[in-house]
């Protein structure tokens, strides 16, 4: 009997483990890397491309199916609160916690969602995948606190628990439009 339900739940945690990695290698390097960029002009650039990336692979991957009227409300809805949070952030590295976590979480909660469709006892997926998002990050931070060129900050545990919830509740609005639209249109 294999742990994993699917191979697409396999994939999910694997993209799971890669962000983890990213997330966790860029310990000792992160704030050398991003003074180097900022030096250079280059972090606000870099950070843009990076969050233009997300928003493609996001729509993409909502067109896959054509979306009807509320689906595209609730994703403009989703746009606009991630950009009013993205401005009032004031560097670019308090907004990688929302980029970071935010597609941890989501790889996260399709995994769970992934594991309870196949009949799998998984206990609110939602609220799992937040918890579970959080604790990497709490384990992020806690690291940093030994290492000498980086702080413990607990404004970045609340950035990184604001980035899961924010994720996982705009994946769930989404979804939850999309099954509206199928369950309300004529057939």
């Amino acid at each position: 009997m294999s742990f994993f339900t699917s191979s697409r739940e396999r994939r999910l945690w694997l993209w799971t483990l890669a962000v983890v990695t990213a997330i966790y290698s860029t310990l000792g390097l992160a704030r050398t890397l991003a003074g180097h960029l900022r030096t250079n002009g280059l972090l606000e650039t870099l950070f843009l491309i990076s969050f233009v990336l997300v928003g493609a692979v996001i729509l993409v991957y909502g067109l896959k199916v054509r979306p009807g009227g509320l689906e595209i409300g609730v994703a403009l809805g989703v746009a606009a609160v991630y950009i009013l949070i993205f401005v009032r952030m004031g560097t670019p590295e308090e907004r990688t916690h929302l980029i970071e976590y935010g597609v941890l979480s989501i790889f996260i909660y399709e995994a769970l969602k992934e594991r309870a469709s196949h009949g799998r006892r998984v206990p609110v997926p939602a609220l799992l995948a937040i918890v579970a998002t959080s604790l990497i990050g709490l384990i992020d931070e806690n690291i940093q606190a030994f290492l000498p060129n980086r702080v413990y900050d607990p404004r970045d545990l609340l950035f990184n628990v604001l980035a899961a919830v924010m994720a996982v509740a705009a994946s769930m609005a989404l979804s939850y439009a999309r099954r509206w639209r199928f369950r309300n249109s004529p057939e």
